[in-house]
């Protein structure tokens, strides 16, 4: 048998996860738990932590360094804002959850905030991309202030979940005279008192002094009653912003009030007085009588004993928590004179001429604990509670409380104002702290994160598995993100049963099994909700062997690329797909989602594992030089990550690099894209018998299983090519460089200046084998060419590229601009003999007058993806026959279909197919006799570049 994983094996293991699917085998040391079946150990045949289905593996961040060049720039740019971003923002809302101190931080808003979108029922999510981030960061520099960084937000979620496992207790705060209990906005917390509390009274003064921190309407600073028809209380604002003391006994249509004149300022103290007697009610702001109500017949004697009586809660349940400090809460049997009021103002109540109230007194004045004493004499202590009750279960970590996941149980119809992909967002914390553990090596990260899905198995095992699959099947609410790629790397850490079983109870079975049977069922579906999924299942394959995972995932793929994918290699509109096939038909100003492109890179590399198909490494290529790039604003800051969310292709698009109203999914993936570019560039057969070369990128490989170093030096896509230099000791492996399916002007490869024989196919891997030696160098040239790719449903919607490069028209025009290309066409086909280069711009050109751009530079520029193919006239090597460019029905041109011979080997296999072409398009009427001889003289008179 194998010997067991030491410590370093394991987390070799695990850091693979962080940028690719996780490994398989047993845990062994501190994370041991019962074999389940896992490799027991590293095997001849694959390198520790590889999953025995896996044909090649990635290198670990720390084995690839990035060199100068377009990667190395975007990636400072998020270095810089990881390294300047306050995590005690992030922390902000977590700790609020928690009951716990926030030190005065400010939420960061947007999706991560109660105040974003959907009351920020998302929030938290943002925080685990950001400990990916940092976790990447720090791997693929070793900056000491990220891992700091990850410690600190470890040590802070470690608190918060033990805060939530307890009943909650007092934040002390200073008070307007001594001390004050503070409310924290999101924690839900709220002082209950006894229900002796008002008497049963004829006669009343409420006195309280209050420090509001938010100004949301209805928050109550007390509220007494049985529901919401029998009760009294006092709102800090009504919708007029107002403060508003009401009292009923049937409901708000018979609410006797009181409504102030002044909204009360925020964090400042201000007391409220609310007196009753003989009919008349009194409503005074910081000493002063603000309104009467002369018709005021109720009392609390008229309530009678109430249920819920409260400070910070109302019996209206959508009405919101009040945030903010309490201090001095008396309640007196009787009507307090205005000069007893005005007493009160400079004074605690029992050093004022009132004395304490008789009925209730809370000075507040505790500074741990969670109850409070009452200072009447009447014994009626009061309890700091939370609004869901609590404490949570055993390893729940969250930034909202427990009941978002409780609420999805019974949901049939997406809602997300009420619950908001809770799965979703527990990945992200999940993910988050998994990375933080692989980098840092911090056992409280893999603490936190085992817990929450022991949590996670508690809960979800109980149900039956019909409500599982309705639950899963639910846009936005069920949504579930890449959880279960995350607890399969879990998983192989821990070895538990549990965490296996739980990664299962995530199939989405209908899903699955048309994917499993190449049924193409994605018109209609959110695509990002989607792809990670499948990304996940892979991972369940490797774990238990099921091919339905692995099938449904290949066919998956095959039905986004290309049939739902812009030439940038982004998808989805609106964030959903449409029919299968249709791009013309779906460009908008909200296409190509930021996430999708993200999580379609981590599927494609993570299917690569298994099945070394090309076509995965070029979908890569495309959507990380063109998109992924293209996503991140060319601009230092240290607050915004300056990530897309759309990027829309219409035409005159401008990049919003600042979406909606902030931290949101495209934003975390951004910051997670923009840290790891080097995650792909080369990876090993698990055999270790050959190196891939996936992407030419400047970059440093150290093979430490092989004691070897590859550098490579580039400036693609600037640079048509690349050069490889080893270093380290002699080993023998098969290099394996990739052909991209565009190269199709040549491939040519010198190792130490000769040239290697074979014919390297384009959309292929061309092979070297040999003994490598240090002082070794292999030159890779791929001439570029220019060519257009059509809109599968409209051919004359095209988009330009140069080799890899997607260029895009600088243009404001907001209607697609009329191009056209084959003026100028070479023998090859290459059309980028029309555009001029830009001195000085390097893939940077003109035609027509007009800049076109590489799309991965992060502007604000307008700009058009796509254009309209114009050719209104027959022209060969910038000759005009003076033919006008007959279509067919379907919109195909001669000149479509003369060019698309190319590449020709000379000017007379050009004037062949040219005559040929023509012959045919007069046989079916298409064309004059006089018009074709016109089209082939010009063909036969004009001169070709290659």
């Amino acid at each position: 048998m194998a010997p067991p994983l030491s410590r370093r094996s394991l987390l070799r293991a695990a850091a693979l996860t962080a940028t690719a699917p996780a490994v398989s085998y047993a845990a062994s040391g501190r994370a041991a738990a019962a074999d389940t079946g896992a490799a027991s150990g590293p095997t001849a045949a694959t390198a520790p932590g590889t999953p025995s289905a896996w044909t090649v593996r990635p290198f670990d961040l720390e084995d690839v360094s990035l060199g100068r060049g377009v990667f190395a720039d975007k990636r400072q740019l998020m270095l810089d804002h990881a390294r300047g971003y306050d995590v005690n923002r992030l922390l902000q809302v977590f700790r609020a959850n928690a009951g716990l101190a926030t030190g005065g931080a400010v939420a960061p808003g947007g999706w991560e905030g109660l105040d974003g979108e959907a009351n920020g029922n998302l929030r938290g999510h943002y925080t685990g991309h950001f400990l990916t981030m940092l976790a990447q960061a720090y791997r693929g520099t070793k900056e000491r202030v990220f891992a700091d960084r990850i410690g600190t937000m470890v040590g802070a979620l470690t608190e918060v979940r033990a805060a939530l496992r307890r009943d909650p207790a007092v934040l002390s705060v200073a008070g307007r005279f001594g001390t004050a209990a503070d409310q924290v906005r999101g924690s839900y917390q709220y002082v209950d008192l006894p229900a002796a509390v008002l008497g049963e009274a004829s006669a009343i003064t409420l006195s309280v002094w209050v420090r509001p921190t938010h100004d949301a309407s209805w928050t109550r600073v007390f509220d007494f009653g049985n529901d919401t028809t029998r009760y009294l209380y006092l709102a800090a604002r009504n919708q007029a912003g107002v403060p508003r003391f009401a009292i009923t006994t049937s409901g708000p249509g018979g609410e006797q009030a009181l409504d102030g004149t002044a909204a009360l300022p925020l964090n400042q103290w201000s007391h409220l007085a609310v007196t009753i007697a003989g009919g008349t009610g009194t409503l005074h702001v910081n000493g002063t009588a603000v309104a009467r109500n002369t018709s005021m017949s109720l009392t609390p004697a008229a309530l009678g004993t109430l249920k819920n009586n409260w400070l910070g809660r109302s019996n209206f349940s959508a009405d919101p928590v009040f945030a903010g400090a309490f201090e001095e809460f008396n309640v007196f049997s009787r009507a307090l004179t205005a000069a007893e009021i005005t007493d009160l103002q400079s004074r605690r109540a029992a050093e004022a001429s009132t004395g304490r109230g008789d009925l209730a007194s809370y000075a507040f004045d505790e500074t741990a604990g969670g109850t409070f004493a009452d200072a009447s004499g009447r014994g009626l202590t009061a309890t700091l509670r939370r609004t869901w009750g609590g404490p949570s279960h055993p390893g729940f970590l969250a930034a909202y409380p427990e009941t978002q996941f409780i609420e999805l149980e019974s949901r049939t119809t997406p809602d997300y104002t009420k619950v908001w992909a809770p799965y979703y967002t527990a990945h992200k914390i999940l993910r988050g702290l998994l990375d933080a553990y692989t980098a840092t090596d911090d056992d409280r990260a893999l603490d936190l994160a085992s817990g929450m899905c022991d949590w996670m198995y508690a809960r979800l095992s109980k149900l039956p598995e019909s409500t599982l699959q309705r639950m899963w099947g639910i846009f936005s609410s069920g949504e579930f993100g890449g959880i279960v790629e995350a607890i399969c790397d879990l998983h192989t850490i821990t070895g538990k049963t549990e965490h296996l079983a739980l990664a299962k109870l995530f199939d989405l079975d209908r899903l699955i099994d048309a994917c499993a049977a190449n049924t193409d069922v994605l018109d209609g579906l959110h695509a990002n909700q989607h792809i990670p999924i499948f990304t996940g299942y892979v991972r369940l394959y490797d774990e238990t062997g099921e091919e339905r995972y692995l099938t449904s995932a290949k066919n998956f793929w095959d039905m986004v690329v290309p049939h739902r994918m812009y030439g940038i290699g982004g998808t989805s509109t609106q964030e959903f797909w449409k029919a299968r096939d249709v791009i013309a038909g779906t460009i908008g100003a909200t296409t190509a989602e930021t996430c999708c492109a993200y999580n379609m890179l981590k599927l494609s590399r993570t299917l690569f594992f298994h099945d070394q198909d090309p076509k995965y490494m070029d979908y890569y290529e495309r959507a990380l030089y063109n998109q992924v790039l293209g996503s991140k604003q060319d601009k230092p800051d240290a607050e915004k990550p300056l990530v897309t969310y759309f990027i829309g292709l219409t035409p005159g698009h401008v990049r919003d690099y600042t979406p909606k109203q902030g931290t949101t999914c495209c934003e975390g993936t951004g910051m997670e894209s923009a840290t790891k570019y080097q995650d792909s560039v080369y990876f090993a057969k698990s055999d270790g018998s050959a190196l891939y070369v996936n992407l030419y990128s400047p970059s440093t490989l150290t093979w430490a299983e092989k004691g070897v170093t590859v550098t490579q030096t580039t400036r693609y896509p600037q640079e048509q090519g690349s050069t490889l230099a080893f270093g380290g000791r002699r080993a023998a492996f098969t290099l394996r460089m990739r052909v991209p399916s565009w190269a199709t002007a040549g491939f040519r490869v010198t190792v130490n200046g000769r040239a290697v024989s074979g014919t390297p196919k384009p959309g292929s891997y061309f092979d070297v084998s040999r003994t490598w030696r240090a002082g070794d160098t292999v030159r890779i040239a791929m001439p570029f060419r220019t060519r257009v790719e059509k809109a599968l449903d409209d051919p004359s919607l095209q988009t330009l590229f140069h080799g890899p490069v997607n260029l895009v028209a600088r243009d404001a025009a907001t209607e697609y601009l009329k191009v056209g290309l084959y003026g100028r066409a070479g023998l090859s086909g290459d059309l980028s003999h029309s555009l001029t280069s830009v001195p000085g711009k390097p893939l940077h050109f003109t035609l027509d007058g007009r800049e076109w751009a590489p799309f991965a530079e992060g502007t604000e520029d307008p700009t058009h993806a796509y254009f309209r193919r114009s050719e209104p006239k027959v022209f060969f090597g910038g000759r005009d026959s003076g033919v006008a460019n007959p279509a067919k029905p379907d919109g195909t041109t001669l000149l479509d279909e003369l060019w698309a011979g190319a590449p020709f080997r000379n000017k007379g296999a050009l004037v062949a197919r040219v005559r040929s072409t023509v012959d045919a398009w007069v046989t079916a009427g298409l064309l004059s006799r006089a018009d074709g001889d016109k089209v082939v003289s010009t063909a036969g008179a004009a001169s070709y570049r290659p």
